[in-house]
């Protein structure tokens, strides 16, 4: 009864040698999965943040990493300084920089009843 399972086993592993690279192709196709879904979008947002924390300037409105918003009032190598309320200046590490509130722009009065008025009539 040995000799049969023996024999039966050396038959199975010849058929198994012809087809050494297609075992591979699942593979490959699962690293071409991951990396259009996963690696390459990874990339490309922390490309866009590199460019982002090193066009900071005077001026910008940020919100940092821990959600406190503020305003560029220093720019430094590493650091830049971050005015979150009248007078409260606090310096910040550029990496913690998550992204920017609104960009530099001259601020524009509201517009009050008056000036609705104004316009109709």
């Amino acid at each position: 009864m040995t000799s049969i399972a023996y024999a039966m086993g050396q038959g199975g592993a010849a058929g198994q040698g012809s087809g050494g690279f297609t075992a591979f192709i699942p593979l490959i196709l699962m690293f071409v999965i991951f990396y259009f879904l996963l690696i390459r979008p990874q990339q490309k947002k922390a490309k866009e943040h590199r460019e982002m924390i090193g066009s900071l300037k005077k001026g910008d409105r940020i919100i940092t990493s821990g959600g406190i918003y503020g305003t560029i009032t220093g720019v430094e190598d590493n650091t830049i300084t971050v005015e979150i309320a009248e007078k409260v200046r606090v310096k910040v590490s550029r990496g913690n920089v998550a992204g920017l509130a609104q960009a530099s722009q001259p601020v524009q009065p509201a517009k009050g009843k008056d000036a609705e008025k104004d316009k109709t009539g």
